[in-house]
Parts: structure tokens; C-alpha cells; sequence
């Protein structure tokens, strides 16, 4: 990895601040020192925990950032024009990452909900802030049925834009997988023309922080920090095969 990743998912709800968090406790254990700023957090009390919060919580030792909240559990732009506040832009979240990158090793950036989803009505968007940073965008994947299209349009648009994609993790690996999401382990990569760099077990945000921290380089590959192989993992739930979820 590089100094500065993006991390973004095909929808909202597929495990954006567990994968960002994982990614965060790998850098850690090899001795980088990590920042994850959230730009827009939606749909949160002025006092209750964000995203990245979440992500400080599991892996003490992370500076958590926030630039911009709106209550409503909508698009930052929407959220920010119906709670009359000032709108958070691709230019301010660029500007917070460079200044973080002088102070910290890795400086992992969630976006809320997609890639395209507007931070202002002018159409600032993550893929915007990724590319005035010149960041790769790690895409963080559903398991199950609908996830092959959905990474595969995110993928396209990020070739489109012309920036870099490292691959894709599954943000919420089943204990009991159906048959899509073990097939989809072989399809996901060949669709979304992108390797698959992890797979995260559902349920663990729900970890305490020493338990994930020791547990989240198994779920990731060398790519991100970690030790988890993708040809292994994908034998191991093929179709027919035991189909045991992750190991932890």
C-alpha cells in the first residue's frame, strides 16, 4: 500500500468501516501509523460515534477524522441542503487528506454509501477526491446475489475516471454462505476484472478491539497487509466444498 488509500463499496451497508478498520489494524501491526478520515458521515446525532469513531474502536491507536456531518441518513449533499448547512466538497476532503499525509504512514479515506454518491450539488464525489489526491479506490463488495453487477459498474467507473483499483474485499463473509456467494468468489474477480483481496466475516464489528486486531490480517491479502489467500480461501467454499465461512 501506499500513503493514502480510498476506500469506497458498491452500496451502502456492505462493510465499509469494518474493511476500512481491518486495513487500518493490518498497517499497525507493521508498525505504520494510521489516520481514517470519514469526509461526510450522514444519518448520526452531533453525539453519537461515526464511522470512523467505529474504526478508532476496533483499532485503538488510529486518529479518527470527520470533516462534515448531517443528521438525516442521506446523500451528504441532500443531508447538507436539508439541514441548511454548508456542504462538504471534494477540494476540502483532498485538502484534510494532504494535511494528514505529512503526520501519518497510511491515511484511509471512507466514503459514504458508492463511488459517485455527491458530497454538493456542484457533483464533487469520492472518485473527484480520489483523483485530486491521486489515490487507488479499494471497492468493498456485497457476498450475495447482485454484488457481480454492482462491483463490475464500480469498477468500469473507476477505469473511466482513470484511476486505480487494487481490487475488491467482501465486506460481510456469511457463517452459512449460499450458493451465489460462493460461486460469486470466482465470478466477482473475473466480472469486475479486479483481484479479490479478503474476504471480512459478518459479525466482526462486533470483535473487541485486541480480538479484531489479531484477527484482521487473516482476513486480508499480502496487498493490504495480510495473509489471507484468495486461491485457498475460495477452494475451501466452492460449491460442494465444506463451506465453513472464515476462519478467525
Amino acid at each position: 500500500m501506499g500513503s493514502v488509500l480510498v476506500v469506497t463499496g458498491t452500496s451502502t451497508g456492505v462493510g465499509k468501516t469494518v474493511v476500512t478498520a481491518a486495513v487500518a489494524a493490518a498497517a499497525l501491526a507493521r508498525g505504520r501509523s494510521v489516520a481514517v478520515l470519514k469526509p461526510a458521515q450522514t444519518g448520526v446525532a452531533p453525539d453519537e460515534p461515526g464511522d470512523a469513531d467505529e474504526a478508532a474502536r476496533l483499532v485503538p491507536g488510529v486518529q479518527a477524522v470527520e470533516l462534515a456531518r448531517f443528521p438525516e441518513p442521506l446523500a451528504p449533499a441532500t443531508a447538507a441542503r436539508r439541514a441548511g448547512l454548508p456542504p462538504l466538497t471534494a477540494a476540502d476532503a483532498a485538502g484534510m487528506v494532504e494535511k494528514l499525509g505529512h503526520d501519518y504512514d497510511l491515511v484511509l479515506v471512507e466514503g459514504a454509501g458508492g463511488l459517485l454518491v455527491r458530497f454538493d450539488d456542484a457533483g464533487g464525489t469520492l472518485a473527484e477526491v480520489a483523483r485530486l489526491v491521486a489515490a487507488p479506490v479499494l471497492v468493498v463488495a456485497a457476498a450475495g446475489l447482485g454484488t457481480l453487477n454492482a462491483t463490475e459498474l464500480t469498477t468500469e467507473a473507476l477505469r473511466r475516471r482513470g484511476l486505480a483499483c487494487p481490487g475488491a474485499v467482501v465486506g460481510s463473509w456469511p457463517a452459512a454462505p449460499d450458493l451465489a456467494a460462493r460461486c460469486n468468489l470466482a465470478d466477482l474477480p473475473a466480472t469486475a476484472r479486479v483481484p479479490l483481496l479478503g474476504a471480512v466475516p459478518e459479525g466482526a464489528g462486533a470483535y473487541g478491539p485486541r480480538e479484531f486486531g489479531a484477527a484482521a490480517p487473516g482476513w486480508l491479502a499480502p496487498a493490504l497487509g495480510g495473509h489471507w489467500d484468495a486461491d485457498t480461501f475460495r477452494m475451501r467454499q466452492a460449491p460442494g466444498g465444506p463451506g465453513k465461512g472464515q476462519s478467525r
